[in-house]
C-alpha cells in the first residue's frame, strides 16, 4: 500500500502539517459521514475514504481535484444551504461524524456554522475549524490586507470556552494557523442560538493584543500537534470497521490521475505476481 500512498500524496499534495493530520484523522475515524464549510479547490473533500458520505458545501467552488463519486458539493453560502437542506435526511438518518470549517474567515460565520452542525450531532461527533492560531494581528484582522489571511476565526474558540463550558475545545498547534478541535457535542443546547447576537456583540470588541495580555496558548486551550495528543481527544473507536489499508487504496484510485491509476494497476499486479512465486497456490 506504500505505492498508492505515495501516488496519492504526489497527486494530492498533502504540504501543510494541518492537511496531514486532517487526513490521518480520516483514517483513524473511518466516519460515516463528512461536511465540509469551504471546498476550495476540493482538496480536503479527497481525504474522505469510500463508504463515507460526504457533503460540500461553498458558494463558489472551484474544483480541481476529482471528488470521490458520491460526493455532493453544493454551490451556495452554508448559511443557505442550513435553510434549505437537512443533514439528517441527506445522510439517511445518520448523525454528523466528522466535519471541517473552513469557509469565511470571519468569527461569526463559523460560528454559525458550528451551531447549524450541532444540530445534527451526537457526542461522538468531531468539528474541525481551520485557521484558530492567529500569527500577528494583521493576517488575523476582520479586513484582509495581506495574500495569507486567516481572519478573527479565533474569536471562535474564546467564545466556546466561555459560553459552552460543556463542549471540549482546544486547539491543535498544527501549522500554518492551528486546527480547532471540539467535541462533546449536545444537539439539544439553545444557549449560543438563544445569545447569538449577545455574543457577537461582545466579541466584535475583543482586541487582539487580548490574546498576549495572559497566555495565547491557555486562552485557546492550544495542544501539541503530535498524533498522540490529537488522538486522545478524538474517540476511543472508529466509525465504521473497515480494513483501511483497502479503503486508502480505494481512494487512490478515484483520486488520481489516469496515468497513476494505469501505474497504480501494474504495480497491484506486480505485487500479486510476487506473492504467488512466495505462496503458490495461495489466494491473494
Amino acid at each position: 500500500m506504500r505505492v498508492t500512498d505515495w501516488l496519492y500524496e504526489q497527486h494530492i499534495g498533502l504540504g501543510e502539517p494541518y492537511f496531514e493530520l486532517l487526513d490521518r484523522i480520516h483514517q483513524y475515524l473511518v466516519p460515516r459521514t463528512y461536511v465540509e464549510i469551504g471546498v476550495s479547490t476540493g482538496c480536503s473533500m479527497t481525504l474522505a475514504l469510500p463508504g463515507t458520505v460526504s457533503i460540500g458545501v461553498d458558494p463558489a467552488p472551484n474544483l480541481m481535484f476529482p471528488v470521490r463519486r458520491g460526493t455532493r458539493i453544493f454551490n451556495q453560502t452554508s448559511d443557505d444551504f442550513f435553510a434549505q437542506h437537512d443533514l439528517n435526511r441527506l445522510f439517511g438518518g445518520l448523525p454528523l461524524d466528522l466535519a471541517f470549517i473552513d469557509g469565511m474567515h470571519h468569527f461569526e460565520f463559523a460560528f454559525r456554522d458550528f451551531m447549524n452542525l450541532e444540530r445534527f450531532s451526537n457526542s461522538d461527533t468531531t468539528v474541525l475549524v481551520h485557521d484558530c492560531l492567529p500569527i500577528d494581528e494583521v493576517t488575523a484582522a476582520r479586513e484582509r490586507s495581506t495574500d495569507f489571511w486567516t481572519g478573527d476565526v479565533w474569536r471562535l474558540i474564546l467564545l466556546l470556552r466561555e459560553w459552552r463550558p460543556d463542549l471540549e475545545v482546544a486547539v491543535v498547534d498544527s501549522a500554518p494557523t492551528g486546527l480547532g478541535l471540539i467535541r462533546g457535542l449536545d444537539p439539544t443546547s439553545t444557549v449560543l442560538r438563544d445569545g447569538y447576537t449577545e455574543i457577537v456583540d461582545q466579541y466584535l470588541t475583543v482586541p487582539f493584543q487580548s490574546l498576549y495580555e495572559g497566555s495565547m496558548a491557555t486562552q485557546l486551550n492550544t495542544i501539541a500537534g503530535d498524533w498522540a495528543t490529537v488522538r486522545s481527544r478524538l474517540p476511543d473507536r472508529p466509525f465504521r470497521r473497515s480494513n483501511v489499508e483497502l479503503l486508502k487504496a480505494g481512494r487512490s484510485l478515484g483520486s488520481v490521475t489516469p496515468v497513476a491509476r494505469r501505474t497504480l494497476r501494474s504495480a497491484r499486479a506486480n505485487l500479486s505476481g510476487r506473492r504467488a512465486r512466495i505462496w503458490p497456490g495461495r489466494a491473494i
